[in-house]
């Protein structure tokens, strides 16, 4: 198998090819790896070499020997360097898997990686300190999205078919928008996040990937979901494989259009044109479109989540530092890292509580939005990719308040409501700018019903494919 064979699979189609015994483990490793270092010396999508080898992982697994990446952050594996791309964690190795981990290689999947990251997942962009600016294949001097840039930026170049992800506040979904990739957040609770947390992010955070289409996200969710041993919570498991939701009728869905953000954030015309479009779309398709968005006080919404976020990251950054045996700090964080935790520092019990009082306010509100509704529709992003250098975790003229008003309710608007409520979210890459850079589509969907969305999301795949549209930097090519 030569590159040019080699990309034009997706991971459920290598899976295949393995099981069958047409190509072997080894022969598509060589490949992913001719691949990467075609497309990573432009993109600097990875963290430090390759592995030598794949990490051991099941040979019997549905995804056996699938080429796949860790993001450097969370997630982690025994014995691998895990540095959340900051200086503070310089060279820190973990000693056990996370239990996300564990399930990766239980699906058979070939880690060979790690990706990039900005510090702590703190910013919508890719371009830390430590490791420098990743940059986005569809046009170099963009940003590809963060904080899971590094993975968007290497599968949108057919590096791998998928790789990891995860998502606090949007860092699923921004990147899969500025790169063109299918990134799914799934419910909260939907896939393990032990042993090290019980509800990361006070609940907010959770992973999968992202992949260049819908049934390669299923079949990574069919392969990971599920509560951990000693999990807080259980949650229903689905009614059936999300594979088996691919291509299946999702019937006429009653859809709701949102083209301005709770935030009040200008959003640019391209991107209100673009959700339009796709309204226009599924009207199309037999689906029941209106104009709508779950009522909610926006100012207690982004006063709660600012809260929250940054208490959490200095709960965090602390704990971390703790035990890598590194002092957070000026010199070993980026400024708006370092001004987030001590943001983080000053809040009270008090008021981390009346932040969980509002997230419970809103959640029921967007619950019962969604008795009424089965879809929110609405741009994944304020504005297409941004310049590299222009949204900047090393500057310090922001406090941390400010860096994250700034980068959650005007870079990106839309995305967090799904994290602060649990439910599930999907970016789609169905449409671009005028100047060919990607525009993602949001869809959002009641607690539990990621099979609604992986439905919809095949009846637009295959309405508007996407697959053979190809980013300048491709491997292959």
């Amino acid at each position: 198998m030569d590159v040019s064979e080699y990309v034009a699979y997706d991971a459920v189609g290598i899976a295949e090819l393995i099981r069958s015994g047409q190509v072997s483990a080894a022969e598509v490793e060589a490949a992913a790896r001719g691949a990467i270092a075609a497309v990573n010396p432009e993109l600097n999508g990875l963290v430090g070499p390759l592995f030598e080898r794949p990490l051991a992982y099941d040979a019997s697994g549905p995804l056996a020997g699938v080429p796949f990446l860790l993001k450097d952050l969370v997630c982690h594996a025994g014995g691998v360097t895990h540095e959340c791309g900051s200086r503070l964690c310089r060279g820190w190795t973990p000693p056990h898997d996370t239990d996300l981990a564990a399930r990766f290689r239980g699906a058979g999947l070939a880690v060979l990686g790690r990706t990039a990251t900005p510090e702590f997942g703190v910013n919508v962009t890719t371009e830390s300190v430590v490791n420098g600016p990743t940059r986005n294949p569809w046009n170099t001097g963009r940003s590809p999205g963060g904080s899971s840039g590094g993975s968007a930026a290497l599968v949108a170049a057919g590096a791998v078919p998928l790789a990891h992800a995860n998502d606090g506040a949007g860092s699923i979904r921004i990147p899969a928008s500025c790169c063109g990739l299918v990134g799914l957040k799934p419910t909260r609770g939907r896939v393990p996040p032990g042993p090290d947390a019980a509800e990361p992010l006070m609940g907010f955070a959770i992973e999968l990937g992202v992949s260049r289409t819908v049934r390669d996200t299923a079949a990574l969710l069919d392969a990971v979901q599920g509560s951990g041993v000693g999990d807080k919570y259980e949650i229903r498991p689905p009614a059936r494989p999300y594979a088996e939701e691919v291509g299946a009728d999702p019937g006429s869905l009653r859809i709701a259009l949102q083209t301005a953000p709770p935030s009040g954030a200008a959003v640019d015309r391209e991107c209100v044109g673009a959700a339009e479009r796709i309204a226009t779309e599924l009207e199309g398709l037999g689906h029941r479109v209106s104009t709508g968005a779950p009522v909610i006080a926006a100012s207690e919404y982004r006063r709660a989540l600012t809260i929250l976020y940054a208490a959490c990251t200095a709960a965090w950054v602390e704990a971390v530092g703790a035990i890598c045996g590194s002092a957070p700090g000026p010199d070993t964080l980026e400024a708006a890292t370092w001004a987030t935790l001590e943001a983080g520092r000053r809040y009270s019990a008090t008021e981390l509580l009346w932040a969980e009082s509002v997230c419970n306010t809103i959640s029921r509100a967007v619950g019962a939005f969604f008795e009424e509704h089965d879809i929110l529709l609405s741009p994944t992003l304020a504005a297409p990719p941004a310049p590299l250098g222009t949204i900047d975790q090393n500057d310090p003229r922001r406090d941390g308040e400010e860096w994250l008003e700034f980068v959650f309710h005007t870079v990106a608007p839309f995305s967090s409501l799904y994290n602060l409520s649990g439910c599930p979210a999907v970016s789609l890459p169905l449409c671009e700018s005028s100047t060919g850079l990607p525009i993602g589509i949001q869809l959002g969907a009641r607690y539990g019903r990621e099979d609604t969305l992986i439905r919809l999301a095949s009846q637009l795949e295959a309405a508007l494919p996407w697959r053979e549209r190809r980013p300048g930097v491709f491997a292959g090519s």
